[in-house]
This record gives C-alpha cells, sequence and structure tokens, in this order.
C-alpha cells in the first residue's frame, strides 16, 4: 500500500500545480477577453529624427512590425478621435530590449513637441516599472500624429497598444500575477529538484534544476523583469542575458535530456548531433559577448530549431523502444511546443489573443517543467523498483552463492577430512619413523658399547685362554715331580718321615686336591671357551649399525644370538638346531642379528609366560636354501596366537604385553629390515599350536656378480 501511494504521490502533486497554473490563465483569459484596447497598424518609416524624409509606408497584417537589426528606428503613427477611450491613454510599447525610446507629437504649427522618454537606459522611466517603455496621454494630447525615435542593440520588434490608462493599470496587474505565479512555480521546482539531488545523489536531477532556472530567467528577460529585480537596472547585463539565459537553459536542457533519456546508449547517432547542438548554443553565447548581435540571434534561432527537431525525433525513437521516462518527456515537450506553436502564431497575426506576447511560452515552459518533474518524480519509482529487484537478484545470487558456499564447504570438509587422514598417516609414519631412528641410534650405541665391552673382554679372556695349557702343562710337571718324590721316598725314607709325610697327605687330601685341581682347570678351561663364544656373539650382534652389505654366514648370525639369549632361557627352554647347508647371503648381518633377536626373544617370553601349562618348552630353528634364497624358521610350541592378534602383530606399537613390559615395535621393525632386504616375513600360527615364523631372504642383494 505505501509503495502504490509513493508512486501516485508526484502525480496529484503535479496536477494540484497545473490547476494552480490553469486558474489564474483561465481568469486572465475572461478578464481580458474584451479589454477596450487599440494596436496600432499603420506606420510611415521615416529616414532619421529630423522626421522629413519618408522611407516607407507599412500597414500590419500581424500584431508586430519587425524591423531587423537596426540600432536606430524612427516611425510615425496617427490617433484619431474614434478612440472613444474615456480619460488618459496609455501608449505601450511591447518590447523591454529598447535601449531608448523618445515620443514626439506634431503641433499644428507643424513643430514637433516632445511628449516623454523610456527605455533601459531611463531606469524606471514609468510609475509601475513596467518592463516595457509606457507614456501616458491626456486627453488633449490623445490625437494627432505622433513620432517615435527608437534606439536598440537588440532587435528591434515594433508592438503599439494603446488603451485607457485604467485598462492598462488592470491588464498590467493580470500580466504581474501570471508572471508572479509563473516564477513561483518555477522557482518551486527548481528547489523541489535541487533538494532531490542532495538526497538521491544523482547528477541528473542537479542538471535539471539548473534548466528550470535558466528557462525561467530566460522568460524573464524576454518580459523584462530580470532587468529590474535581478540585474540592477543595467542595460548592458540585461540585454547579454537574452542570449546567455537562452543558451545556458539550451545546454542544460539538451544535457538533460541526454542523460535522463539515455541517448548515448538508446541513439548514439542522434547523441552526437546533440552535443553538436550544445556547441553551437556555447558558441552563440560568445559571439554575443563580443557584440555580434545578429549572428548570436542568428546562432541561437538555428539551435532551437535543431532543439525542436532532435528532441521529438529522439524521444519518439526512444519511446518505441519502451523505454517509459520517453512518454513523459515527450508530453512535457508537447506543451512547450505547443506554447511555441501559439507564440509564432500570434505574432504573424494568423490568431489573436488579448494577452501577453510570451503568454503562451510561460504557460508551455511551466507546464514541460511540472511534467518533466513528474517524470522525474517517476524515475525515483523506477529507480526503487530497480533497487528492489536489484536487491532480489543480490538476494538471489546470495543464496545461490549460499548453496555454493555449503557445497564447496562440504566438498572441503570432505578434502580436509581426507587430507586430515593423509596427515594423520603422514604422522603416524613420521612417528614410526622417528621411533625406528630412536631404536636405530640405540642399537647403534648399544653396539658400539657391546663392541667395545666385548674387546675390552676379549683381552683378558685372551691371556686366561693363553694360559690354560701352559698351566695344566706346569701343573702336570709338578705332579711328575711330587709323584717322583714320593716313589723315591718310599725307598729311601725312613719309617717316621714316610708317617709324617703320609699325616701330610692326609692332612691336606693330596689325592681331593689333585682331583679338584683337574676340575678346576677344566673349568677354567670350559668357562674361557664360554666367554670366547659370548665375547663372539656380542662382536656379532655389534655390527647393527653397520650400513653395507656383506657377506654373512646366517648360522653364525643365529648362534651368536642364541650364545646371548642363552641366559634368558634359564635351562628350560629346549633349542633345535636344524641347519642345512647354506650359503653365505648378501646383508646388513647386524640387522639381521636383530631380527633373530626379536623374533626370538618373543619366542622366549611366550614360552616363560606358559611354563605352567608346557612342561616342555622347545624353539626349533630350521634354515635351507630355495632356488636363489634361503629360507629361516624359527618356530616354537607355545600358545599361539589368535586370528585378531596375528592381524596385527606387524602394526607398530601393537603388543599383548603388560605395561611396561614391551613398546609393540620388535615385529615391526623386523617386518621392515626384512622389507629393506627384497625378503619376505610369514607368520603361521593359531592358538593353541605354537607360531612359527618363516623368514625368506634372497641370496643377493643386487646380481649375483657381488658373490665375486
Amino acid at each position: 500500500m505505501i509503495r502504490t501511494q509513493n508512486s501516485k504521490q508526484p502525480l496529484v502533486i503535479g496536477l494540484v500545480v497545473i490547476i494552480f497554473i490553469l486558474a489564474p490563465v483561465i481568469a486572465f483569459l475572461k478578464a481580458t477577453g474584451n479589454i477596450d484596447s487599440y494596436e496600432v497598424q499603420n506606420f510611415t518609416i521615416y529616414e532619421d529624427d529630423s522626421f522629413n524624409n519618408k522611407l516607407e509606408e507599412v500597414i500590419l497584417t500581424g500584431t508586430a512590425l519587425n524591423l531587423g537589426h537596426q540600432n536606430s528606428v524612427f516611425l510615425c503613427f496617427r490617433i484619431t478621435e474614434r478612440l472613444n477611450f474615456n480619460g488618459d491613454l496609455a501608449l505601450e510599447l511591447r518590447n523591454p530590449t529598447f535601449r531608448e525610446v523618445k515620443l514626439f507629437k506634431r503641433l499644428d504649427s507643424g513643430d514637433l513637441i516632445e511628449i516623454g522618454k523610456a527605455g533601459t537606459n531611463y531606469g524606471r522611466s514609468n510609475p509601475f516599472s513596467s518592463p516595457n517603455p509606457i507614456f501616458k496621454l491626456n486627453g488633449e494630447e490623445s490625437i494627432g500624429d505622433f513620432f517615435i525615435s527608437i534606439q536598440s542593440f537588440e532587435p528591434i520588434t515594433v508592438e503599439l497598444v494603446v488603451s485607457s490608462y485604467d485598462t492598462f493599470h488592470f491588464v498590467y496587474s493580470q500580466k504581474t500575477l501570471i508572471v508572479s505565479v509563473y516564477m513561483g512555480i518555477m522557482f518551486a521546482l527548481f528547489l523541489y529538484n535541487f533538494i532531490l539531488f542532495f538526497l538521491i545523489k544523482d547528477k541528473i536531477y542537479f542538471i535539471y534544476s539548473i534548466y528550470i532556472l535558466f528557462i525561467a530567467l530566460a522568460q524573464t528577460s524576454l518580459l523584462g523583469y530580470s532587468f529590474y529585480y535581478f540585474l540592477n537596472l543595467n542595460p548592458r547585463i540585461y540585454e547579454l542575458s537574452i542570449i546567455g539565459f537562452s543558451s545556458i537553459s539550451g545546454v542544460a536542457g539538451i544535457t538533460f535530456m541526454r542523460k535522463f533519456l539515455k541517448t548515448r546508449n538508446f541513439t548514439p547517432l542522434l547523441d552526437k548531433f546533440l552535443v553538436v547542438n550544445i556547441v553551437v548554443y556555447g558558441i552563440a553565447f560568445l559571439v554575443r559577448l563580443v557584440d555580434n548581435v545578429k549572428v548570436s540571434y542568428m546562432l541561437t534561432d538555428i539551435s532551437g530549431l535543431m532543439v525542436i527537431v532532435l528532441f521529438a525525433f529522439t524521444a519518439s525513437i526512444i519511446a518505441k523502444k519502451g523505454y517509459r521516462p520517453a512518454v513523459y518527456f515527450i508530453i512535457g515537450w508537447f506543451f512547450f511546443f505547443i506554447g511555441l506553436l501559439v507564440f509564432i502564431l500570434q505574432t504573424n497575426g494568423v490568431i489573436k489573443l488579448n494577452m501577453i506576447a510570451n503568454f503562451p511560452m510561460l504557460v508551455g515552459t511551466a507546464m514541460e517543467a511540472i511534467l518533466l518533474s513528474l517524470a522525474l518524480a517517476d524515475k525515483i519509482n523506477i529507480l526503487k523498483k530497480e533497487k528492489e529487484d536489484e536487491q532480489a537478484e543480490k538476494l538471489r545470487i546470495l543464496k545461490e552463492n549460499e548453496s555454493l558456499i555449503l557445497e564447496q564447504n562440504e566438498i572441503l570438509e570432505a578434502k580436509v577430512k581426507a587430507r586430515t587422514e593423509e596427515l594423520e598417516e603422514t604422522l603416524h609414519n613420521l612417528q614410526n619413523t622417528q621411533t625406528q631412528l630412536v631404536n636405530q641410534e640405540k642399537m647403534a650405541s648399544l653396539g658400539q658399547l657391546t663392541a667395545g665391552i666385548a674387546h675390552e673382554i676379549n683381552n683378558p679372556i685372551n691371556f686366561v685362554s693363553s694360559n690354560i695349557s701352559p698351566l695344566k702343562r706346569d701343573i702336570k710337571d709338578l705332579l711328575e715331580v711330587v709323584q717322583t718324590y714320593k716313589d723315591r721316598g718310599e725307598a729311601q725314607f725312613d719309617e717316621k718321615t714316610k708317617k709324617e709325610l703320609k699325616d701330610l697327605e692326609e692332612d691336606i687330601e693330596l689325592d681331593y686336591v689333585l682331583d679338584e685341581i683337574d676340575q678346576l682347570l677344566k673349568g677354567m678351561e670350559d668357562g674361557a671357551k664360554r666367554t670366547v663364544e659370548i665375547v663372539k656373539g656380542l662382536r656379532l650382534f655389534s655390527r647393527v649399525d653397520e650400513q653395507d652389505v656383506k657377506k654373512v654366514d646366517i648360522h653364525d648370525g643365529i648362534n651368536s644370538t642364541l650364545v646371548l639369549l642363552n641366559s634368558s632361557m634359564s635351562g628350560r627352554i629346549k633349542v633345535i638346531k636344524e641347519y642345512n647347508e647354506i650359503p653365505m647371503i648378501e646383508c646388513l648381518a647386524g640387522k639381521i642379528n636383530q631380527v633373530f633377536m626379536n623374533i626370538i626373544t618373543n619366542a622366549i617370553h611366550a614360552l616363560q609366560d606358559h611354563l605352567d601349562t608346557n612342561p616342555n618348552p622347545e624353539i626349533t630353528i630350521r634354515t635351507k636354501q630355495i632356488g636363489d634364497h634361503i629360507q629361516i624358521e624359527i618356530a616354537d610350541n607355545g600358545p599361539g596366537m589368535p586370528e585378531s592378534v596375528k592381524q596385527r602383530i606387524f602394526e607398530p606399537f601393537f603388543t599383548t604385553k603388560a605395561v611396561g613390559k614391551g613398546t609393540g615395535l620388535g615385529l615391526s621393525i623386523v617386518y621392515t629390515i626384512i622389507e629393506n632386504h627384497k625378503g619376505t616375513l610369514e607368520v603361521d600360527t593359531s592358538e593353541g599350536q605354537g607360531t612359527n615364523f618363516i623368514i625368506t631372504l634372497p641370496i643377493y642383494q643386487n646380481t649375483p656378480q657381488n658373490e665375486q
């Protein structure tokens, strides 16, 4: 409802203003319909102000005598006794542009007497401040031959009206009222559009307000009111204002039309002609500034004719294209053209109306201004509708964008989820790698430590091992000496000495000591051999930090690992070795030993945890060659694994051991080592049936030539 009211509001205002214009117009036409006045039709043109040499006699067919561009004109006319007006007469020259007008009367003696002076050179030359030159004639002076001397820089058009003084006063009052109403309307429209310019921030309202202002000023200059009320009674400025105000209003009107009808878009070719028309108006004003009056009026007339043709043609074309503001424009300019047409017809005597010369132009420009203001008001509604459509379109686009954003969010969420999973997997792999690196560093450090310990132990044990045989030999020699003394003593010692020696043997338990020495030497020899094997195992195990592939005896690696793990078996786990002949293989010995260590350690732990249910724990190690690969099986008769555990035993950090008893990385590292050696690791297990790890390794890591 509000939207409908707003759209009708400019129309209501326009109708009210139009009625406001038409009411005084109708009243003026009624009031002036039967006015007693006389328009002088017969003139005699003289050569100079002596009024002796006649040039020609003129009988008017219209309302005005057009003498063109002349500086001075000298005329004679006659008022006869047929003018039966009561009281004094008023003689009015309806042209406010005359600089100087002098009225003379010829006496019966033939002499000329000056009745009065008027014109812009004399300021307020009449008591009414009428723009037109006015002369008051009393009853005695009103009959006879009168002579007029006219001085002007503007085109001279003479329209001479004689009426009673009271009639002139009445007509002048009505004329002033109409001009006042006209100026009030135009000023109101100017303010209305000027305020809209500041509210809407659209330049077209500013341009239109300038057009309204200067078209109104142009009309007041043509009527002469600007000379009295705006231009400080300055003849020079007033004369310039006639062309100046008209040119500025023409430029503003054309500029307004170009923007209002969007001629650059709808009629680009005609738009160029409109620009040319603006240039012509500008040239006309410049020419008038240098006092070339005739050329300036000619250019102004040409521009006016171009405006009529271009405006009508352009607006019609654009209206046919369905652009609604063009319809308002055509209607507005229709009133202007009607006013212009009536003005031309009245001036040329085709029609006769008892009104001021520019009255049709006032009505036409006022109606045009009102209707074009309505068009601009309608443009507000159009802009409002376009704004609403634009907002609706933006809302639609926003909804589409919202749906696209939601869709993109879903896609992004899926991508983020996938990326997150990839990152988690990468992080998991990095953690595994980090753990492996840490373990590798630990194993490297352990290998270095083990190698150092093995080296330190190896030196003293070598002394022990190398000294056992000489010690046994020396002890054997000593025993031979003792036995020789014993044998010789039996023959050579007396009984007392023999008895003392016998008691000594019994006290020291010589036979037991001899047996004990033999056992100690044997134990030392066994211990030294055992220590040598342990040192050898440590040295083999200490090679975990090696990075170069070398040929390795797998059996040595297994044996050294078993030596190191012997203490953890507590003598209760039986190890069965089923070695077949296999070649040396290319591998990282320390890494492979680590594989054996982890798998056998897991087997030992599994067996030890179930000694109560498995009294005969066994670990069986088998080796054999299969083509260009060797296979190592490490089997135990422990509890085995369920399928759920079997599927995850190679996962990092997975363990079935209690907290603190394992990291869950052993078999993961084993799997990685075997994989890096281009081998395979399989597990054959079932719950209650033991576990068998099957390791398959290639004999050569690269090519058979590596055997050389």
